[in-house]
């Protein structure tokens, strides 16, 4: 399986996702800088956190209308996974692609800890490997991690169980609890939380690497199926 890890002017934890794909997962990984880049070769496409163009206006509202977001919106209709993280989950709201919007922190400042976080669907590509209810620790590095959207779109969410994981304690505002959600069709998943940084037992945790192992046991089962 071989991965893009889409980089953005601002983006800085694109080396962290290529790390933990490349070496740890030991997987197939190149850094594709937004411009000019082909993701039709790629099986699946990671969006790393950062500041994309210095978070003006909204975090990830440029990014969002770059070229190369009509490029990831076509992989995802064909069911490519695309994993947005932090300010990869900022652009997947901005874009449309996954539905809600990250907004400034409760308390209004920045917060960079480890979090407790509930598997709530492990039905998914990325969660294959955990079980329902389990608890797992991610570190968060973020200002504007509430996530927010209204009663329908929550009603929504619940209904067709699109969320993927919930804080076990809500350091940020967001509604529900809500740390992670997932797009109707189940291939779009954005995060606050870093997966990419819980990938070694040296940095206070590996669940991470269940993560990125679900993805691509989802790749050879869906190769397999296909083949």
């Amino acid at each position: 399986m071989k991965f893009a890890v889409v980089v953005f002017p601002g983006s800085n934890c694109d080396r962290d996702m290529y790390h933990a794909v490349k070496d740890v997962l030991q997987a197939e990984a190149e850094l594709v800088w937004y411009e000019g880049s082909n993701l039709e070769q790629y099986d699946g496409i990671l969006i790393p956190g950062g500041f994309s163009y210095g978070d003006y206006l909204r975090s990830g509202a440029v990014a969002a209308t770059s070229n190369v977001m009509k490029q990831i919106k076509e992989q995802a209709a064909k069911g490519k996974p695309v994993l947005g993280v932090c300010n990869g989950f900022q652009i997947l709201t901005e874009a449309g692609l996954l539905p809600g919007a990250l907004m400034r922190n409760e308390k209004l400042s920045f917060m960079c800890h480890q979090e407790e976080l509930i598997v709530e669907n492990e039905h998914t590509p990325f969660t294959a490997s955990f079980n329902r209810g389990e608890v797992v620790r991610f570190p968060i590095a973020h200002g504007e991690g509430n996530y927010f959207c209204d009663e329908e779109t929550l009603k929504d969410l619940k209904a067709n169980n699109q969320i993927v994981f919930t804080y076990q304690n809500n350091p940020n505002g967001s509604v529900e609890n809500i740390a992670g959600i997932i797009n109707k069709q189940g291939n779009v998943l954005g995060m606050m939380p870093h997966p990419e940084r819980a990938v070694e037992k040296l940095l206070g945790s590996d669940d991470g690497l269940r993560l990125f192992q679900s993805i691509v046991q989802n790749w050879r089962d869906s190769y397999a199926t296909n083949a």
